[in-house]
């Protein structure tokens, strides 16, 4: 008798999530990425300012289930899925028919409308542009410590964070303590004042998700560390010698680091399915897409909701609907005895929000959990034991603790290699 078979696209958070549970269940899971492994995403910023390797926070889909009996990986992207017909196609031409697809494709940059601005700016969703981020920014001290026209030595030392999310807020206090680290010491022509790190954010103030306590302290705590916080200011144009504000003022930078904000990624369906003002994929109470048999999305393309509004892209988030579209799919295949009656109905997705957390750098870091809010010392250690406890792979877990503590007790990142790969033809296909 054949299995069901149900298609994963998406290795994420929640597309890992959902393949983990139907593992050794009877089912056939066929799970898509572009990409060969899981990136834990929340550490990207360490990374871009050279205080992790790449491989310290990805991990390889094939390892992961490489002892699983049903549970099967290949790297391809959807290009187009056929909810009707119940089947997908590849960018390889290949078509995938399947039982069940759960859509967790996950997000990309959203430049709210202004495309010009993507070429200008270094974004930190993928650890390509994380890797081209620490590049470019080891290279910024490069071109500074030769340049002899102190108006050009300010401009590849100035750095502008467009976004004041946890992502920006984050790579903002950890980019202080890597030029704090290598300022005055690697580079003696260049004295720890001459850099100049500005967060602006076009809302009235960062850290929107937090409360208010919680966003005031984050941004005292970047004030004293030196960083420029503009609030109320978005940008409005740039190129890669400058940038101009809503207010009209002009920086003169190298750098743009965008952190502004994501947006749905989905492969072309038909028939399409109805999205939310957001872009994301309209599902019911069950995640199940609307209108489209044996589909399901989730995490930051799909528009779950509570109360109302739509769930936040978070990580924790596309977490539980894996989990919980991989119950329900197993609820739904479950072989009955003849004449049993249908499963009951299940119940609906229900989000457990188990708190937000952002780390300002060294000792500082701010957290709301059940309620209670976190600052200092304590809220950047629950941070710490928090994104280790979820990084994939005892391995991993090991490596990052072991360069926290060397960065903490000698205050050094010795990962600060520009580096460069030539594009595989093999891989390209050229």
């Amino acid at each position: 008798m054949r299995r069901p078979r149900v298609v994963v696209v998406g290795g994420g958070f929640g597309g890992l999530a959902c393949a983990r549970t139907l593992d050794r269940a009877p089912v056939d899971v066929l799970l898509l990425d572009g990409r060969n492994y899981h990136l834990f995403t929340p550490l990207l910023y360490q990374v871009a300012t050279a205080l992790l390797n790449p491989s310290d926070i990805a991990y390889p889909l094939r390892r992961r289930f490489r002892r699983s009996p049903n549970v099967r990986f290949r790297q391809e992207r959807v290009a187009s899925i056929d909810f009707a017909a119940k089947r997908l196609t590849t960018t390889e031409h290949d078509d995938i028919a399947y039982d069940h697809v759960v859509l967790a494709t996950g997000s990309t940059n959203n430049y709210f409308g202004n495309e010009a601005l993507a070429g200008a700016t270094i974004g930190m969703k993928t650890l390509e542009e994380a890797l081209r981020l620490r590049n470019h920014v080891l290279a910024c001290l490069e071109e500074a410590s030769r340049e002899t026209d102190e108006a050009e030595r300010r401009r590849w030392m100035t750095f502008l964070i467009v976004g004041g999310g946890p992502t920006g807020v984050e790579y903002a206090g950890a980019l202080v303590e890597l030029l704090r680290l290598v300022l005055g010491r690697d580079y003696p022509e260049l004295p720890p004042g001459v850099p100049r790190i500005m967060l602006a954010e076009g809302r009235d103030r960062l850290l929107e998700a937090f409360p208010a306590r919680l966003s005031r302290y984050a941004e005292r705590t970047l004030r004293k560390r030196g960083v420029d916080v503009r609030t109320g200011a978005l940008v409005q144009k740039a190129t890669d010698r400058s940038a101009t504000l809503s207010t009209g003022e002009e920086i003169a930078t190298r750098t743009i680091v965008w952190s502004a904000g994501v947006r749905p990624e989905a492969p072309s369906a038909r028939p399409e399915p109805e999205r939310s003002k957001a872009g994301r994929i309209d599902v019911d109470e069950h995640l199940r897409v609307r209108g489209c048999d044996g589909a399901f999305a989730i995490g930051d393309v799909a528009a779950g909701r509570r109360e109302g509004a739509e769930l936040p892209m978070l990580s924790a988030v596309a977490m539980q609907q894996g989990r919980y579209v991989a119950r329900l799919i197993l609820d739904e295949t479950a072989p009955r005895e003849k004449g049993a009656l249908p499963p009951r109905q299940s119940s609906p997705f229900r989000y457990f929000d188990k708190g937000i957390m952002a780390t300002i750098g060294r000792n500082a870091a701010v957290g709301q959990i059940a309620g209670i809010g976190l600052t200092g010392f304590i809220g950047w250690v629950g941070w710490l034991v928090v994104h280790l406890y979820y990084l994939v792979g005892f391995r991993n877990r090991f490596f990052v603790f072991s360069s926290w503590a060397w960065n903490y007790l000698k205050k050094d990142r010795p990962i600060r290699i520009i580096t460069r790969a030539d594009d595989d033809l093999v891989a390209t296909g050229e």
